[in-house]
């Protein structure tokens, strides 16, 4: 027979009981919680600007008056093409996510708050009803392009590339290359020159984009053993690098402004937008500080934004 329990014993248990109840979340924080995380997985800063990117080029494509409807779709249809692939890439990633610091380590399935098949089927579901949605009320062609995109993210660059070259950005790139073309299919069925044009843009602006936040996060990658350029070459050969793909980015958009493609409003958009990224670059070059790669990292994301802006207000005012 158990020992009678003590007034004394008594408050304990009861108060460790609300403590216990105290320390766990209410049903309606934990729902936040994990629709927080289901909605990281789909890493909506990079969904953002691959939709923007995708919607200016239809503008370009349907000559400034793109269907509604067939926006729409294009912008939901394009964000959820984008937040499947991440959603994989956290799973293929989760590993070395645990290994570069706090930032990656706390994601949902490298912290274990999200299951890998949990994840792999959220992202499955993603890219279905992207291709469902795009196929009904865009065109077959971009809807295929948005799943070629993704699936070029997930295999091409986090499965074959990531971990086994420091070219790997400059291949793996052309993932975020692909909402142009699936933008410019969607309003027009087809892919034109102007199409490849944008294409050819992301592909170039990648790898300076991507090496100055590496600056940034050596550390970071050489603790997870991920061969990005500045950890197998250092960060002088890397602002060297930066320096090369900034020029011929710079290069590659003003042609198709010299040719014709795209008018006047985007041939000097361009020019001014290049000049300020070659300024940061070969400032870069001269002091691989990171303070410097935090500066271009920064408007590498507000030059394509605003660069594919002035691809779609030119093709509105021409």
């Amino acid at each position: 027979m158990s020992a009678p329990l003590q007034p004394g014993s008594l408050a304990e248990a009861l108060g460790g009981e609300l403590a216990a109840e105290r320390g766990r979340p209410a049903p309606r924080a934990a729902w936040r919680v994990a629709v927080s995380d289901y909605v990281t997985l789909t890493k909506p800063r990079i969904m953002s600007l691959l939709v923007l990117t995708a919607v200016c080029a239809m503008i370009a494509a349907a000559h400034g008056t793109p269907s509604t409807v067939a926006l729409v779709a294009l912008v939901v249809g394009g964000a959820l093409a984008c937040g499947g692939a991440s959603a994989l890439n956290h799973v293929l990633d989760r590993d070395i996510d645990q290994l570069m610091g706090p930032r990656t380590a706390s994601r949902p399935v490298a912290a274990g708050r999200i299951s890998p098949r949990r994840a792999v089927a959220f992202g499955l579901l993603l890219g279905a009803l992207s291709f469902a949605l795009m196929t009904s009320l865009d065109d077959l062609l971009a809807a295929l392009l948005s799943l070629a995109g993704g699936a070029f993210y997930v295999v091409v660059y986090t499965l074959l590339l990531k971990r086994s070259t420091a070219q790997n950005i400059v291949i793996g790139g052309a993932a975020g290359a692909f909402p142009p073309l699936a933008g410019w299919a969607a309003a027009s069925g087809h892919l034109a020159l102007g199409a490849w044009a944008l294409f050819a843009i992301v592909l170039l602006w990648t790898p300076p984009h991507f090496w100055a936040l590496a600056l940034l996060l050596a550390p970071h990658y050489e603790a997870a053993r991920v061969p990005m350029m500045p950890v197998v070459r250092g960060p002088s050969s890397t602002a060297r690098q930066v320096l090369l793909y900034t020029l011929a980015l710079v290069a590659g958009t003003v042609v198709p402004g010299l040719l014709g493609t795209f008018g006047p409003f985007y041939l000097v958009s361009a020019l001014v937008l290049g000049a300020v990224f070659c300024a940061l670059a070969v400032r870069l070059w001269r002091s691989p500080e990171p303070a410097r790669a935090s500066v271009l990292f920064h408007w590498s994301l507000l030059y394509l934004s605003l660069l594919f802006v002035a691809v779609a207000v030119d093709a509105a005012i021409r």
